[in-house]
């Protein structure tokens, strides 16, 4: 992770003063793992949650399958829904992870099959799964497939952290996100933990 944080140190001096209060990088430990049940699983549990309240809903969903790190598809679509919302789980939520364990039945491809495939066709494959959007297909390609040049401009903490670090008066709009972004490519993602990281400064 050192050439990127040098290259971006370099190429934008906001985000070096940014870079140094933060500290090291810690992206590749905040990698998760599971296929890719599991991990579209875990991004639709987290939106339009906090991290906290998501925590709590994705582990007592998972506590429902006893003995087991995570359900497969098949015991996704034969839990109640009922049973479902005992866990916390939104009866949309419920709606997403049948819809996205029905794909998986189907034959999306596996998370190995995927690293082969650039960022876009891996969003076009995905964003098929009802409840799968740009955001979530992102979040996959940053933490679990490790993908450094991933810009989430749709981001709700990556726009209020541009908006503190670079002291505007609103959230950015996607395009001033995308211009912004610019001369951070190829290390975008980066970029998006460290702004994600200056909420937690006071």
């Amino acid at each position: 992770m050192m050439p990127a944080l040098v290259y971006l140190q370099q190429a934008d001096p906001v985000l070096e003063a940014l870079i140094e209060q933060v500290g090291p990088c810690q992206l590749a430990v905040a990698q998760e793992d599971g296929d890719l049940l599991e991990a579209l699983a875990r991004a639709i549990m987290f939106q339009q949650l906090s991290g906290k309240a998501a925590t709590t809903i994705l582990s007592r969903f998972v506590a429902l399958y006893p003995d087991k790190p995570f359900p497969s598809a098949a015991e996704i679509l034969s839990t109640p829904d009922e049973k479902m919302r005992t866990a916390g789980v939104s009866g949309q939520k419920t709606r997403y992870l049948k819809d996205l364990a029905q794909w998986m039945q189907g034959g999306l491809p596996t998370l190995k099959e995927l690293s082969a495939l650039d960022d876009e066709e891996i969003i076009r494959i995905l964003t098929q799964v009802k409840g799968v959007g740009r955001w979530t297909v992102q979040m996959l390609l940053i933490f679990r497939l490790g993908r450094l040049d991933v810009w989430p401009v749709d981001d709700l903490g990556v726009r209020s952290g541009v908006k503190k670090v670079y002291r505007l008066e609103e959230l950015p709009d996607k395009k001033t996100l995308e211009q912004l972004a610019l001369p951070w490519q190829p290390y975008r993602s980066v970029c998006a933990w460290y702004f994600w990281q200056s909420l937690t400064i006071k």
